[in-house]
């Protein structure tokens, strides 16, 4: 059976570290401890509180319909050694006649501080570059997530500009209950050449190679 409209493969993507891959049954505890965590709740739109099964549906209805329609991809970052799951790269909104896409990335809170989101992207981003023929990459930060604007500039991202007043982001009171408010996004984009020497400049950073491979 073949789809009318482009979608992405069911891919594997390889660095020193790390695996991407599509979500599994078994990604659903770790999924929702994960998308529990303060920062994930303060920067996305993921309910509060997340159970299981709305981690379950993400990854047997929402993840797959996405790819299906062409739309982007949902891919779980695991670790080499351990499989553990350590965070999500997401494409969405994918113009296959622009050849764009946006990217958006969470790293679980037992994974941060280890360069994961900056190896995550890097190797999505050459994998959407060499082999699915894409032009533009977009990221949206919200304008107080540092640590988001801070892996786009690694990746070797551009800042675009501003949207003013465009992200709903959360705060958590004292008594637990979350409360929306209004900030910026920040857009930035990737294109091909902008990965000139990033892979080398991140591998002198960090200390490992940030080659990857897929399949």
């Amino acid at each position: 059976m073949t789809t009318a409209h482009p979608m992405f493969p069911d891919i594997s993507i390889s660095t020193e570290r790390l695996v991407l891959r599509t979500l599994e049954d078994a990604d659903a505890p770790g999924l929702a401890e994960m998308m529990n965590d303060e920062m994930v709740g303060a920067w996305t739109a993921v309910p509060q509180p997340y159970a299981e099964a709305d981690a379950r549906k993400w990854i047997r209805e929402y993840a797959p319909a996405e790819r299906e329609a062409g739309r982007g991809i949902d891919l779980a970052v695991t670790e080499f050694l351990t499989q553990r799951l350590v965070g999500i790269v997401q494409l969405a909104k994918t113009n296959w006649r622009v050849r764009s896409t946006e990217m958006s990335y969470i790293i679980a809170p037992w994974a941060r501080g280890e360069g994961y989101a900056a190896e995550a992207s890097l190797a999505t981003a050459q994998w959407l570059f060499r082999d699915q023929g894409m032009e533009r990459i977009e990221l949206r930060t919200a304008a107080d997530n540092t640590a988001s604007q801070q892996v786009a500039q690694k990746i070797g991202c551009i800042s675009e500009g501003v949207l003013r007043g465009a992200c709903i982001a959360r705060t958590r009171g004292e008594d637990g209950t979350w409360s929306d408010f209004r900030t910026d996004y920040i857009v930035w984009s990737l294109l091909p050449e902008d990965l000139d020497g990033v892979t080398d400049q991140l591998a002198e950073a960090s200390g490992y190679s940030a080659y990857s491979e897929w399949n």
